[in-house]
C-alpha cells in the first residue's frame, strides 16, 4: 500500500525531537509539506535542512514555548493568518511527573495550559479551511495513561483524559466536513522523555536506569519499547487518504501494554 501526501501541508507540535520529530521525517517522505513547532531554533533549523524533498516540498518551522500561552497564541495565530494545513498532528512536551497528592491546584492549571488549551487553540485556527476545503487530519498525540493510569504522571493522565474526549466530540461534530479526528495511545518509545522519566524513578527506588529500563520492557508483551519510526507510520496512514473512514478513535501504539480491551 503506498501513503501518499503530495501536495498537502502538516503542522506538527513537538517536533524537534522524539516521536514529533519521526513522524515529521514519515510525513515528509510522504510527500507532505511540513511546518515544525518547538522551542530549539537550533534543532528545527537541522530537521527541516533533513527532511526528504524529493516530491517538491517546501518545510518550515515555527519557535514556540508550549508552556507560555499567552506567547504561543500570539506566534500560532499569527501563522494562520497567511497559511493553512491540511493536517494538523497536536503534541507537547509532557507535564512533569508526580501522583496526585504530589501536584496542586497550580500545577493542574498549568498542565491544562500545556495539554488542552493549546490543543484547542490550534485546532480550532486551522479548522477554518479544513471546513473550506471538505478536508482534514486531526491526530492527537496522547498516552495509554487515558485508559489505564499511570501513578507518578498524574497531570499527564488528568489532562490528556480531557484532549481525547473533547476529540471524540469534535469527532462528531466535523464528520460531515469530511475531517478526521482521532487520538493515539502512546506507549513506551524510546525518547528522551521515557530517559528522563526512567532516571528519576531509578533515583527514587535506589537502583540503576537500566534496571527500570529492564523492568519497562517486562511490561510490554513484545518485549521491547518502540521505536519512534514506528509511530510515524501509524500517524502518516492515519493522515492519508486510506483512513477516510477512520475518525473518532482512541488507538493504542503499545506494543500490547494496555490491558484493557
Amino acid at each position: 500500500m503506498n501513503i501518499s501526501l503530495r501536495n498537502k501541508k502538516a503542522l506538527i507540535g513537538g517536533s524537534s525531537g522524539g516521536i514529533g520529530k519521526a513522524i515529521a521525517e514519515q510525513l515528509a517522505k510522504s510527500g507532505a509539506s511540513v511546518t515544525l513547532m518547538s522551542r530549539s531554533e537550533d534543532k528545527l533549523k537541522k530537521i527541516v535542512s533533513e527532511l526528504s524533498t524529493d516530491q517538491g516540498q517546501q518545510h518550515q518551522y515555527l519557535v514556540v514555548d508550549f508552556t507560555d500561552f499567552k506567547s504561543y497564541k500570539k506566534i500560532v495565530s499569527s501563522f494562520f493568518e497567511n497559511n493553512s494545513v491540511d493536517i494538523l498532528v497536536n503534541n507537547t512536551q509532557g507535564p512533569s511527573a508526580g501522583n496526585a497528592l504530589e501536584k496542586k491546584v497550580a500545577d493542574f492549571q498549568e498542565a491544562f495550559d500545556l495539554l488542552f488549551k493549546t490543543v484547542v487553540l490550534t485546532t480550532e485556527l486551522a479548522l477554518t479551511q479544513m471546513q473550506k476545503n471538505q478536508w482534514g487530519r486531526i491526530i492527537n498525540v496522547a498516552s495509554v495513561s487515558v485508559k489505564e493510569p499511570l501513578n507518578y504522571l498524574a497531570l499527564s493522565n488528568t489532562i490528556r483524559a480531557a484532549v481525547v474526549t473533547w476529540a471524540k466530540s469534535l469527532a462528531t461534530n466535523v464528520g460531515p466536513d469530511q475531517i478526521t479526528v482521532n487520538n493515539i495511545l502512546t506507549g513506551f518509545f524510546d525518547t528522551d522523555r521515557i530517559t528522563q522519566l526512567n532516571a528519576k524513578k531509578a533515583e527514587q527506588l535506589g537502583i540503576p536506569q537500566a534496571e527500570v529500563r529492564a523492568d519497562m520492557e517486562s511490561k510490554v508483551p513484545l518485549q521491547r519499547i518502540g521505536r519512534p519510526e514506528e509511530y510515524g507510520y501509524l500517524v502518516a496512514f492515519l493522515a492519508s487518504d486510506k483512513a477516510a473512514y477512520i475518525t473518532g478513535t482512541q488507538i493504542p501504539i503499545d506494543g500490547g501494554l494496555l490491558k484493557s480491551l
